[in-house]
């Protein structure tokens, strides 16, 4: 798939002053002369605070890691997590269309998509909240079908639950991510069976969920660091 900038870039960009201490505090994890191995960490910092990549963008980030911008754009255009085109100013919507999660209803997700955001991926709804597309595996198989939405995946999802989250997504709210049908994990959909470690812990969810949930950033662009 060709992957360009978009044809329309805004004027500027710049991290926000807490989004820039962010970046810094990356650089230093690295030894002298090797700071461009930060580029992953702050291009998806980058887009976190606006949601997708500008040329402008990539090139501040360049700047900073004193790399040539080709490179940048280079790393840029061959990762699929980058967005190169604006998306919905709430959430870009990634369902997984791989084995597991089609063998299990993703085309029905699929489907909720067209419904709800746009007949076509990539595309905003019509309030520009939303957008979506279909991605390869994001590892989830376990709990087929599935979608990321932000940092996080909604997992178990049907046709129901999904357009529920979609719903909630373009009200403003911010569903609880993980299974969607109560599972801690990946065990199996009848119930453990062996492994029980995590009976009697002081979550109901598993640590991501509940790391995601009392931030309450799950879907929020990182403009305040």
């Amino acid at each position: 798939m060709l992957r360009r900038l978009h044809k329309e870039q805004p004027e500027s960009f710049e991290f926000t002053p807490a989004n820039l201490e962010w970046a810094q505090k990356q650089i230093a994890k690295y030894p002298e002369g090797r700071q461009a191995s930060a580029i992953i960490p702050l291009l998806w910092r980058a887009q976190e605070q606006e949601g997708w990549l500008s040329r402008l963008a990539i090139e501040y980030v360049c700047d900073m890691l004193d790399m040539a911008h080709i490179r940048g754009i280079e790393v840029a255009t061959f990762y699929f997590m980058f967005q190169l085109h604006p998306v919905g100013s709430v959430a870009h919507v990634q369902v997984c269309g791989t084995t597991s999660c089609m063998i299990c209803g993703a085309e029905d997700l699929i489907a909720v998509c067209k419904d709800k955001i746009n007949a076509k991926p990539f595309a905003t709804s019509e309030d520009g909240k939303l957008s979506w597309e279909e991605v390869e595996c994001l590892g989830a198989c376990s709990n087929a079908p599935m979608a990321q939405i932000g940092k996080d995946y909604y997992e178990d999802l049907t046709e129901e639950s999904f357009g529920k989250i979609l719903d909630d997504l373009a009200a403003g709210k911010v569903p609880q991510p993980g299974s969607q049908t109560g599972r801690f994990a990946s065990e199996p959909l009848s119930g453990l069976t062996s492994l029980t470690a995590h009976n009697g812990t002081a979550h109901e969810t598993n640590a991501s969920v509940t790391l995601a949930t009392e931030k309450g950033d799950t879907v929020a662009r990182i403009t305040d660091g």
